[in-house]
């Protein structure tokens, strides 16, 4: 009860403190938004509800906007024309690495976002050189072939049911191993990098984002499970490092790409200890967003029945030729490749709309390093240095002005008649600008051909027959509730 009372003091002395020491804002600052009951409501229903506590601030204060909270000001930035800055800008002027500092004991010191801006450019720069189309064509098998085993294994019954999200997070890290990780590493220690990339995950909580270092058991559990993590992969490194170059440049995974990176300025090679930080960063930034996507996607597809029947057609569309050439008209039975997977435009745009509906990601951020000028209506504004501007993907997918119909799932808006992504900054599925997400290519390759395979073998349904909720609770949102499907083997069902 003592703890309970003291919440509201405590929020009241910073609130008071903050108010007192910050300096003078501009005439044409955004205005400040207060909703809720006063001094703690904005923490009260940003707590609650954070997409629903920005959607009450956008109603009644408009799409510029600042929020006070924990003594930081937060401006929010809705919509494609007041954010343009936030994703044209370079660091020096909208920098993530200030806002971001809370996952540094995850990732490591010297990586991402504990990286000079020069170093960090050369780190994604390595990454997005494992993510190109030449490597993307070996995932494809790569993933086919984790899928069959997988699916196998554990639906093997005719019917059954099984929690969605459960089944599609398994997939996703086991694929994503398979292509990031190398087979070596998928085939001897997944199940410990599995476990341990667990309590890593389970180690980022609300409170890490102000206080990562604050002595907490899940804070502890995560450094001992990054301290596992460096161990692991120390040996993989050092055994790989003395292979020979035959073996080395014969691996297609974003590991032995860390392994051979060096520094263009002075040639240094990364640590073991950055190697892993590297690996763990991609793979929380993949992991979770995909596996969120194949479950709301496949969700969506089940209450859209006519849009399913689309997806449907356009398999036996694409894969038809070869069907009939190879494989005696089955086309559960074609193998994937990069090309077939590429011409499977329409399932695209249902990933797309899911994104659009169902973002993993409701809030993007970064600091303010100088004050900067934006626009909304004609009217100008500065953001003061200092602030923490957030633009949200939540938000900018459901404006009605920019997507018509917005709370509807229609995948064609993203096809050639309608296009209707084609204002800069509008649709955020991947982020945009200057760091937009630079797995964007692999992680759509991987849920198109996750999707592909489940639909042609399997019809799924919703147990609860109602559509699952947003889990605002997590820090990258997924669906929380209704979860449970019954799956049916169809007629010529490979697995």
């Amino acid at each position: 009860m003592l703890f309970l009372v003291a919440i509201p003091v405590v929020v009241l002395l910073v609130f008071i403190i903050s108010t007192f020491f910050s300096k003078k804002r501009p005439s044409n600052a955004p205005p400040n938004a207060k909703v809720g009951a006063p001094i703690i409501g904005n923490y009260i229903e940003f707590g609650k509800n954070p997409v629903h506590f920005m959607q009450e601030c956008t109603k009644k204060f408009g799409r510029i906007f600042t929020v006070n909270l924990v003594g930081k000001h937060l401006t929010f930035l809705i919509g494609p024309e007041c954010s343009a800055p936030f994703y044209q800008l370079g660091d020096d002027k909208m920098s993530q690495n200030e806002v971001y500092s809370f996952m540094t004991p995850v990732f490591g010191k010297g990586v991402v976002y504990s990286a000079e801006p020069k170093r960090r450019t050369q780190q994604m720069q390595c990454a997005a050189n494992g993510l190109r189309a030449a490597r993307l064509k070996v995932y494809v098998s790569k993933i086919e072939d984790e899928m069959r085993v997988y699916l196998k294994e554990n639906l093997k019954a005719q019917t059954g049911e099984v929690n969605l999200l459960d089944i599609l997070s398994e997939l996703t890290i086991l694929t994503a191993s398979r292509c990031l990780h190398g087979d070596d590493v998928r085939e001897n220690m997944f199940a410990e990098v599995s476990r341990i990339y667990h309590d890593l995950d389970k180690g980022i909580t609300p409170i890490s984002f102000f206080f990562p270092y604050a002595p907490t058991p899940a804070h502890a559990k995560r450094d001992k499970a990054r301290r596992e993590m460096v161990n692991i992969f120390s040996k993989i490194i050092r055994d790989r490092r003395t292979e020979g170059e035959a073996k080395s440049a014969a691996r297609t995974d974003l590991l032995q790409l860390f392994i051979d990176f060096t520094y263009k300025e002075d040639g240094t090679q990364l640590t073991d200890d950055q190697i892993t930080g590297l690996l763990i960063a991609l793979l929380f930034a993949g992991q979770h967003t995909s596996s969120i996507t194949s479950t709301w996607t496949s969700f969506l597809l089940m209450f859209n029945p006519e849009c399913l029947s689309k997806v449907m057609d356009e398999q036996q569309s694409v894969l038809s030729e070869r069907a009939t050439r190879d494989y005696g008209g089955d086309i559960a039975k074609v193998p994937l490749d990069f090309d077939l997977i590429g011409n499977m435009e329409y399932l695209q745009n249902c990933i797309k709309e899911t994104l659009r509906m169902y973002p993993p990601l409701i809030m993007l951020m970064r600091m303010a390093m100088d004050d900067i000028e934006t626009t909304l209506d004609g009217k100008k504004y500065i953001i003061p240095k200092g602030d923490i501007c957030v633009t949200s993907p939540a938000l900018s997918g459901h404006l009605d002005d920019v997507f018509e119909r917005s709370s509807n799932f229609e995948p064609d808006r993203f096809g050639p008649d309608r296009n209707e992504q084609k204002t800069p900054f509008a649709y955020l599925g991947f982020g945009a600008g200057r760091h937009a997400c630079i797995g964007q290519q692999f992680g759509l390759l991987q849920v198109k051909t996750i999707m592909s395979i489940l639909v042609r073998n399997y019809k799924f349904e919703s147990v609860d027959q109602v559509i699952p909720e947003p889990d605002y609770t997590a820090m990258v949102v997924g669906p929380k509730n209704h979860l449970r499907v019954r799956y049916t083997k169809l007629p010529n069902c490979t697995m």
